[in-house]
């Protein structure tokens, strides 16, 4: 069987590396993959144009792949699982119209009030005069967040009106978003503690993957600018059992019958983001595939075959399958370009020591491959991840990867990890 992951960061590594583990799989396609999916047993990076369906279908019948995990959104907002399924070639992903819950950040917002989805108070608008006034009536701090996909870097924390405004006018004005900017959502600041909730959704049945937490921030402590993500572990002590079962009964259901009673039933990873404050739950944004980093060590902790996971939801028979999980708790600490998530340096050679360890894996993100060396393409370059006995031990297993990797300007958080020792509660 071979199977082709679309993307090149480092979910799209862990995905096509969990992919080649089932021992049905011969070949796993990556594309456009980067330096860690072209050095992977199994694995063989390909140039495709995505915004070119057709060739992609024609690519798939020629190598009979079977199989097509799309791992970004911007392929899964255009309509790529819509033309793919309609050439009957099995894809793992959310439909066009579906996957407007991360597309259009207003199209999301309407959607939880209109099928009771608790989450912040907001208005939407594409005037930038009207944004403008709308902060006279607000409390703060508020959070502006530009309407479409933006790399996860569109959302501004504003501690005052003079930080909105300058907000507003990043995005309007000086077009920070390019045209994900063209319209701004302005909401209510929760207060909590973030977490990710990720699902294998098919229609009306749901399999919830081990719990997670993300950090965003760029800076130590949670401050400065958004990122895609600094580093990411799991479980997530935040996610109890309680308010798990409360996020599947108020989030996640209510979210697919409600896509269903619109004729786009979902298919596919579905994170939930959520603000959790005691014990209650908020949805910050819904994102229509797999977290990155979240993705990384979910994956190092995942002992069922992903392939199969995948080919169950697309048959519909999620209900029949039964998901294992390593007890292991995992730690992913992201290793960034100086300057990310704002302007930064590319083509930096990267020297990786012998990595002999089975408790550590070292994903690839913004990277290539160029005459034998290893050099920067990303912001955010590597995932470093491990398992361990305990949180404090996967975190300490993932900085000692950190330190086997070296290129001029790497960035890293130092406290990736440490709210889940400090509340240190286990649940998967």
């Amino acid at each position: 069987m071979k199977v082709l992951v679309i993307g090149s960061g480092g979910r799209e590594h862990a995905l096509a590396w969990k992919s080649a583990q089932d021992s049905a799989v011969s070949e796993v396609f990556v594309s456009p993959g980067n330096a860690g999916t072209k050095l992977e047993d199994k694995l063989t990076n390909v140039c495709l144009d995505h915004d070119n369906f057709e060739s992609i279908e024609k690519f798939c019948s020629l190598h009979d792949v079977q199989l097509v995990i799309i791992g970004p959104e911007q392929p899964l907002v255009a309509g790529l699982t819509d033309y793919l399924e309609s050439k009957k070639i099995n894809v793992f992903g959310p439909s066009k119209a579906a996957a407007q819950l991360e597309g259009s950040k207003t199209f999301s917002k309407d959607f939880f009030v209109k099928y009771g989805i608790p989450t912040a108070e907001y208005a939407s608008f594409d005037n930038f005069n009207e944004a403008f006034q709308h902060l006279e009536n607000i409390v703060y701090p508020t959070v502006v967040k530009a309407d479409g996909l933006a790399a996860g870097k569109g959302v501004i924390i504003c501690e005052s009106k003079l930080d909105a405004e300058l907000a507003l006018k990043n995005i309007f004005q000086d077009n920070a978003f390019g045209s994900a900017g063209n319209r701004v959502v302005i909401e209510e600041f929760l207060e909590g503690e973030e977490a990710s909730f990720i699902a294998v959704v098919s229609k009306d049945k749901i399999i919830p993957l081990a719990t997670s937490q993300d950090h965003k921030a760029v800076g130590e402590g949670d401050v400065g600018l958004n990122t895609g993500g600094m580093g990411a572990y799991s479980p997530a002590p935040i996610v109890s059992e309680s308010i798990n079962q409360k996020i599947i009964d108020q989030v996640m259901k209510p979210t697919m019958d409600g896509l269903i009673s619109e004729g786009s039933p979902y298919l596919g990873f579905l994170y939930a983001g959520l603000m959790i404050k005691d014990d209650e739950i908020k949805v910050l944004e819904f994102n229509c595939r797999f977290g990155d980093p979240e993705t990384q060590p979910i994956l190092m902790r995942l002992e069922s075959s992903l392939v199969e996971l995948c080919l169950c939801a697309i048959n519909d028979d999620l209900d029949n399958y039964d998901i294992k999980w390593n007890p292991m708790y995992a730690c992913g600490v992201v290793m960034a370009s100086e300057g990310y998530p704002e302007k930064y340096e590319a083509g930096k050679e990267v020297t990786i020591e012998n990595i002999d360890n089975l408790h550590m894996k070292l994903f690839h993100a913004g990277t290539t491959l160029q005459d034998d060396k290893i050099l920067t393409s990303g912001g955010r370059v590597f995932c470093a991840t491990a398992l361990g006995e305990d949180l404090k031990e996967a975190q300490e297993r993932a900085y000692e990867l950190v330190d086997k990797v070296k290129f001029e300007g790497s960035y890293f958080r130092q406290d990736i990890g440490y709210k889940g020792i400090y509340l240190g509660v286990k649940w998967v």
